[in-house]
C-alpha cells in the first residue's frame, strides 16, 4: 500500500484557547498558546489573549483535559504495517503518520539485527529522509536507534541469530557517515566489546551506548558503566535475568544512578507492579517510556514480519512463530502514558517527565523540545476527557485531528 505524501501548509497564525496547560512544574487552567510557523510565540492566561481574527486558526480547548508537550519515543520500529527496516520512503512517512495519531512528535527510526548491506541501505535512505521529508506537520525523524547487530545470541529474543556479528568500531563509522550522523543511541553487548574500543569510539562521536540483548553478569555491567554506558534498553528483557547471587545487567542499571532505563508499560514485558520498583530505585528522572512498536501497531490480530522473521499477534501480545519469544509491541505512546497514570498513579507532569522531558534530556534536545515553552518547536497534543489524542500539531503545523474533536 502506498501512502500519499501529504505536505501541511503553515497558517499564519494558530491559536488553542480556554486551554489547560501543562508545563514542567506547574499550569494554566484557562490559558491560550498562540503558535506561528514552527513555534511558540506566546502563552498567557485567556485575559491577555489578543484579538482573533478570521484568518486565525482557532482550536477551542473547552472541554479537554490538558494540552501537552508532544511524546517522544526514542525506541520504536514501525506502525501501520510498516517497519524502518523496510528501506522506503512510503514507510517512513506511513509510520510518522501512524504515530501522529499516538500523540508522538518526535521519535528515532529504529532498526534491527539485520544483514549488513541491508543496514546499509536503510541508513542510507533513512538519511535521505530526514534530509528532504522531515517537514513540518508529521511527526519528526530526530535521529536513529541502532539495534544490532552487535549482539549477544544467548539473549537475542527476536534479533535473527544468523545476522548477529561482534561489535566492530570501523563498521560503526561507516553506519554513522551512511546516515548522516543520525544514530544517537546504539543498542549493544558490552562484554563482547575487546577492550572497550566500540564504546571509545561511540564516546568520541556523542552516541549513546545502550546495554541491550546483552549477557553480561553484574560485574560486566558496571564494568561497561565505569567505561561510559549510560543507557539500558527496555529494562528486563533481552538481558540476564535479575538473580540474588548475579544481579546481572538489571541490578547494574538500576543501582547505578547515571544509567537511564527505557521501559514498556504494556503490562506484558514485565509485572506492572515492577514498575513500582524501577521507580523508588531511579526516580522517575530516568526512566524513559518506549514503545518497542513495531509494524502491527494500529493493526488487526494476525501475523506480520519483524526482521524477516513471522510474528503472530494476539490480544496485545506479539511473539515469534517459530518460539514464544516476544517481538516488540503494539503499544501506543498515549496508552502507556495513561497505563502509567494508573497503575502507579502518577500526575500529569509526572506522566509527561517520562514520555517527553525525560526522552528531550537525554538527547540534549531540551533547549526546543521536551516541554511547552515560548521559543520551542510547537510540538503540542490536545487530550480529550477520556485520555484520548484529540489533536496533535508538529512543529507548528496540525499532523491529526481526531474526527468531531473540535466540531
Amino acid at each position: 500500500m502506498t501512502i500519499p505524501i501529504r505536505r501541511k501548509l503553515f497558517l499564519e497564525n494558530l491559536y488553542l484557547i480556554n486551554a489547560t496547560i501543562i508545563f514542567e512544574d506547574s499550569l494554566v487552567r484557562q490559558g491560550f498558546i498562540h503558535i506561528k510557523e514552527e513555534k511558540i510565540v506566546s502563552i498567557d492566561d485567556m485575559e491577555n489573549c489578543p484579538h482573533l481574527s478570521a484568518t486565525d486558526k482557532v482550536f477551542d480547548c473547552t472541554g479537554k483535559q490538558y494540552v501537552i508537550p508532544g511524546m517522544i519515543d526514542i525506541h520504536v520500529h514501525g506502525a501501520a504495517g510498516f517497519d524502518f527496516m523496510d528501506g522506503k520512503h512510503e514507510a517512513f512517512e506511513g509510520i510518522a503518520q501512524a504515530l501522529a495519531k499516538e500523540g508522538i512528535t518526535s521519535f528515532l527510526a529504529t532498526t534491527m539485527t539485520n544483514p549488513v548491506q541491508q543496514i546499509n541501505e536503510t541508513l542510507k535512505n533513512l538519511a535521505e529522509y530526514r534530509a528532504k521529508s522531515n517537514e513540518p506537520g508529521i511527526p519528526e525523524m530526530i535521529g536513529i536507534h541502532l539495534e544490532g547487530p552487535f549482539i549477544n545470541k544467548e539473549q537475542k529474543g527476536a534479533q535473527p541469530e544468523d545476522c548477529i556479528i561482534s561489535p566492530n568500531a570501523d563498521l560503526f563509522k561507516q553506519w554513522q557517515r551512511l546516515s548522516g550522523n543520525a544514530i544517537k543511541i546504539i543498542t549493544y553487548s558490552p562484554e563482547l566489546d575487546e577492550g572497550f574500543e566500540l564504546l571509545n569510539n561511540l564516546k568520541k562521536l556523542k552516541v549513546i551506548p545502550s546495554m541491550g540483548h546483552t549477557n553480561a553478569t553484574y560485574d560486566e555491567a558496571n564494568s561497561a558503566i565505569i567505561q561510559g554506558v549510560t543507557h539500558a534498553t527496555h529494562l528486563f528483557n533481552g538481558m540476564k535475568s535479575f538473580h540474588h547471587r548475579d544481579p546481572g545487567v538489571v541490578g547494574s542499571a538500576i543501582l547505578n544512578d547515571d544509567v537511564y532505563v527505557e521501559i514498556i508499560p504494556d503490562g506484558i514485558h514485565f509485572h506492572p507492579d515492577l514498575l513500582k520498583l524501577i521507580v523508588k530505585m531511579k526516580t522517575l528522572e530516568k526512566v524513559l517510556v518506549i514503545t518497542d512498536g513495531m509494524r502491527a501497531t494500529g493493526m488487526p490480530d494476525g501475523e506480520y514480519d519483524l526482521g524477516g522473521q513471522r510474528v503472530s499477534v494476539r490480544d496485545g501480545k506479539c511473539s515469534l512463530i517459530s518460539h514464544d519469544s516476544l517481538a516488540g509491541s503494539i503499544l501506543t505512546m498515549n496508552n502507556a502514558r495513561l497505563n502509567l497514570e494508573k497503575w502507579l498513579e502518577l500526575s500529569i507532569h509526572e506522566q509527561v517527565l517520562i514520555t517527553s522531558t525525560n526522552q528531550a534530556k537525554r538527547l540534549e534536545i531540551l533547549s526546543h523540545k521536551g516541554s511547552i515553552s515560548v521559543g520551542k518547536d510547537a510540538d503540542i497534543v490536545v487530550i480529550g476527557q477520556n485520555g484520548e489524542v484529540e489533536l496533535t500539531i508538529c512543529r507548528g503545523a496540525i499532523a491529526y485531528e481526531r474526527s468531531g474533536a473540535f466540531l
